[in-house]
């Protein structure tokens, strides 16, 4: 197939070297990721390991607890280079690292576990612990092993893996923020709304100041609605971010031999993109939309996964009134995903500048007022049209008009003129 994806050998040799790299030598030997059915060596990348990189799952309520058997490993870190206190990411650096996850992401597919590694990293906060960087959040810490090996966070070594080459690229910028960077980028080139991001985020220095196992949420607990609200709720997080954050489930594939949830294969995951098999929340799972609440509200396809954090959407009272609305209304749906996903990705982080970094040129503005005599009216009596005609003449006299409106005040100036007049009245009766 011709939208099949498959990596050249300079690609297999880079991500290679990225892990020779990122690993210490006494470490590489030992470190791997296990499952029932295979094991993943980060020395080395096998056809089968390839695939797994480019087709990893967006998984659980936001976070798909895994089943899998943790991460066996030896060694204190994923990562050997620690971003020093304080240190800022740099805007131009940013800018091109953004780019370069854009040609990532058009070459490998890797949308939902870019998505799934931002949240990760910044999933783990915790509102009422004050104390950076004890409260969790997006601070880099998932970059570390004894994070990574958290059940829930198996399989994110492949998006580690994939983003690392970047991260060597542009030294200038925190992990902390390459993650949420990457999560942003990968919403917004799957058709996603724009997420209103800044950066600057603060990376942890040493694995000791990781977050204790346990802060994420599973996919089918047995009450559901109270897990998420339970989890989400000591993030900061309401209802409506909780729906909305849902929503993102458009994209992606689970695989049972991974999570224990999902099948091996469907109609919409046979032929990939990327390796073949999985099983989607929607029909086209790598395009972000609000398909995932219409198909859930729907129950009518056999081949689309409806996890029991899913189906609690449409079954809890609260969650339902927003399930609905998306379900729905696009749109709506853009706007409280955006807003949420930005929130979510300043959770617990410490930024350098405490205001943070914008990196998204020419931001928009308000535009200035257009000119509009009636609303000049006082009370019930409007002005007269000979009035709005006299007003409307002066306006324009000085620079004006509907179509261009003044920046300054014209009315306060009008008053101020006024005043002027009236003193000069003043002093010339006398």
């Amino acid at each position: 197939m011709a939208d099949r994806l498959s990596l050249s050998s300079a690609s297999m040799a880079s991500l290679s070297g990225a892990a020779s790299r990122l690993i210490p030598s006494a470490t590489k030997a030992r470190l791997s990721l296990s499952s029932p059915s295979h094991t993943l060596s980060l020395t080395s990348l096998s056809s089968s390991s390839l695939k797994c990189l480019r087709s990893s799952p967006l998984l659980s309520h936001v976070f798909l607890r895994q089943s899998r058997s943790p991460v066996r490993a030896t060694g204190e870190s994923f990562s050997t280079v620690a971003s020093p206190k304080g240190f800022a990411s740099d805007p131009d650096q940013l800018k091109s690292a953004r780019e370069d996850i854009k040609e990532l992401l058009k070459t490998t597919f890797c949308h939902p576990i870019l998505v799934r590694l931002g949240w990760h990293d910044a999933g783990t906060y915790n509102k009422d612990i004050e104390e950076w960087p004890q409260r969790g959040g997006a601070n880099g810490s998932l970059r570390f092993e004894v994070e990574l090996k958290h059940a829930a966070n198996a399989g994110l070594l492949n998006a580690l893996k994939l983003i690392q080459p970047i991260k060597d690229k542009y030294t200038g910028v925190t992990y902390a923020d390459l993650f949420q960077l990457a999560s942003a980028t990968a919403i917004e080139e799957a058709g996603g709304p724009k997420i209103p991001m800044k950066y600057g985020r603060v990376d942890i220095s040493g694995p000791e100041q990781c977050p204790e196992e346990g802060r994420l949420p599973d996919a089918g607990p047995p009450t559901p609605a109270a897990h998420l609200r339970d989890v989400f709720y000591r993030m900061g997080l309401n209802d409506k971010e909780i729906v909305a954050l849902s929503g993102a489930h458009t994209l992606g594939r689970s695989r049972p031999e991974r999570s224990g949830w999902g099948k091996p294969e469907t109609k919409y995951t046979k032929d990939g993109p990327g390796a073949p098999g999985g099983q989607s929340w929607t029909a086209q799972w790598l395009k972000f939309d609000n398909s995932y609440f219409k198909d859930i509200k729907e129950r009518r396809d056999e081949d689309l996964l409806v996890l029991p954090t899913d189906a609690a959407l449409f079954e809890d009272p609260s969650f339902k009134v927003y399930a609905e609305k998306y379900a729905e209304d696009q749109d709506a749906f853009f706007k409280d995903y955006a807003e949420a996903h930005a929130k979510l990705s300043n959770l617990g982080a410490k930024f350098d500048p405490p205001e943070g970094i914008p990196i998204d040129d020419n931001p928009a503005k308000g535009e200035p007022e257009k000119f509009v005599a009636a609303k000049y009216s006082s009370g019930k009596k409007e002005l007269s049209e000979t009035m709005k005609q006299k007003i409307r003449a002066e306006y324009e006299a000085i620079g004006g008009s509907p179509d261009k409106p003044l920046q300054s005040n014209y009315f306060l100036n009008i008053i101020i003129v006024i005043a002027v007049l009236a003193i000069l009245t003043s002093l010339l009766g006398n």
